[in-house]
C-alpha cells in the first residue's frame, strides 16, 4: 500500500518503534499539510492508506470524494468527529481508531500552561535571553481556587495536582463527571454561576462534538474575576466563536492560556496569540514520545491488519459487510 501520514509536524512517524511493521509498503509522511480541500486532496490522490494524526484535517465528504484510491483512513485515539464516516462507507473506505493515548500528556501540559500564565515565564525567559533581570511578580496556586471542567481522565489528574499545590479545587460537569469527582473526594460548585465566579483559575477538559460545542458562553467568561486565568488545552470549538477574544478584551477574565484554535496552524498574526494576557502554545497538549508511541502504534497495527484482509479497531462496520 501507498501510505500517507498527514499533520506530523514535528516529523516522528518514522522514528518511532512500531514504523519498521510497515517494511513493504510506502510511506510518505507530510509535515505541512493545508488546510484547503483543493491542496490536500492533490497530495492524497494517490494514496491507499491515510494515516491522520488526531483532528488535525478535516476529512468531510468533498474530500473524500476527490480520493478514488483510498481503501482505509487509521485514526489516532478514537475521537473521529472530524471523519465523516457515512461519506467514507459509500465509498468502501474502512476508517479505524484505537486507543485512549495518554492522558497524563495533556494534563502536564495543562500545568506548564497555568504555572507558565501565572509565573510569566514566556516573558522572563525572553527578557533573560536578551539582557534582562527579572521584572515581573508572579501569582501562586497555593489557596487558589482552580475549578475543573470536567473531572474526567484528564481533569482528574489535573485536580490531584491543584490538591497537592494547596489549592482548592471545585468541579463542575455533567452529572456523571460531578459523580466522580464527589467519590473522589473533591468540591462540586453548587452552580454554574459559583463555578466560573469563585474559581481563580479555570481549566477545561471535554470533549468537542455537537453536545459541547460553544458550551462555555460570552455570559460564563463574563462572570470570571478580572484576575482569572482560564486554561484551554482540550479544544478550541469549547468556547462560544468569538467569545474568549472579546471577554479579555473586556477584562473578565484577566488572563488565558491557550494550546488550541479555531483552525491550526496558526501565525504570529492571530489576535489572540498576540494578545499580552494570553500565553500560547502550538497544540502541544498531548505531544510526547510517549504519546506518539502509543497512538501510532495501534494504527499501523490496524494498517497491517487491514492489508492482511483483517481489519480491526473499525468505526463503520457497514463497510464491511458492502466489501
Amino acid at each position: 500500500m501507498k501510505i500517507a501520514v498527514i499533520d506530523d509536524y514535528p516529523n516522528v512517524f518514522k522514528t518511532l518503534k512500531c514504523f519498521p511493521k510497515l517494511a513493504g509498503h510506502e510511506v510518505v509522511v507530510f509535515t505541512d499539510t493545508p488546510n484547503d480541500v483543493a491542496s490536500l486532496a492533490k497530495k492524497l490522490q494517490d494514496a491507499d492508506a491515510v494515516v491522520l494524526t488526531q483532528q488535525r484535517s478535516y476529512f468531510p465528504r468533498e474530500l473524500i470524494e476527490q480520493l478514488p484510491k483510498l481503501k482505509v483512513i487509521g485514526q489516532t485515539g478514537r475521537a473521529a468527529t472530524h471523519v465523516d464516516l457515512k461519506a467514507c462507507s459509500e465509498k468502501g473506505i474502512v476508517v479505524s481508531a484505537g486507543g485512549s493515548g495518554n492522558s497524563s500528556a495533556t494534563a502536564e501540559l495543562t500545568w506548564g500552561l497555568i504555572l507558565s500564565a501565572l509565573r510569566n515565564l514566556p516573558r522572563e525567559v525572553t527578557s533573560l535571553k536578551t539582557g534582562g533581570w527579572q521584572s515581573t511578580v508572579g501569582i501562586g496556586v497555593n489557596r487558589k481556587t482552580i475549578g475543573i471542567y470536567a473531572y474526567g481522565k484528564i481533569g482528574s489528574i489535573v485536580a490531584a495536582v491543584g490538591k497537592a499545590f494547596g489549592a482548592r479545587v471545585i468541579c463542575w460537569g455533567r452529572e456523571g463527571s460531578t459523580g466522580r469527582a464527589k467519590a473522589a473526594g473533591f468540591e462540586v460548585a453548587p452552580s454554574r454561576e459559583v463555578f466560573f465566579a469563585e474559581s481563580d483559575i479555570i481549566s477545561l477538559h471535554l470533549p468537542l462534538n455537537a453536545e459541547t460545542r460553544g458550551i462555555v458562553t460570552a455570559d460564563d467568561l463574563a462572570k470570571m474575576k478580572p484576575s482569572a486565568l482560564i486554561v484551554n488545552a482540550s479544544r478550541s470549538g469549547l468556547i462560544a466563536k468569538g467569545a474568549l477574544l472579546a471577554a479579555l478584551k473586556a477584562g473578565r477574565p484577566g488572563f488565558a492560556a491557550v494550546d488550541v484554535y479555531d483552525k491550526e496552524p496558526v501565525g504570529p498574526d492571530e489576535e489572540l496569540v498576540k494578545l499580552p494576557n494570553v500565553t500560547c502554545t502550538p497544540h502541544l497538549g498531548y505531544c510526547t514520545r510517549e504519546s506518539y508511541e502509543e497512538y501510532y502504534a495501534t494504527v499501523v497495527d490496524d494498517l497491517v491488519n487491514f492489508a492482511a484482509g483483517k481489519p480491526s479497531n473499525v468505526l463503520n462496520p457497514d463497510v464491511l459487510v458492502k466489501k
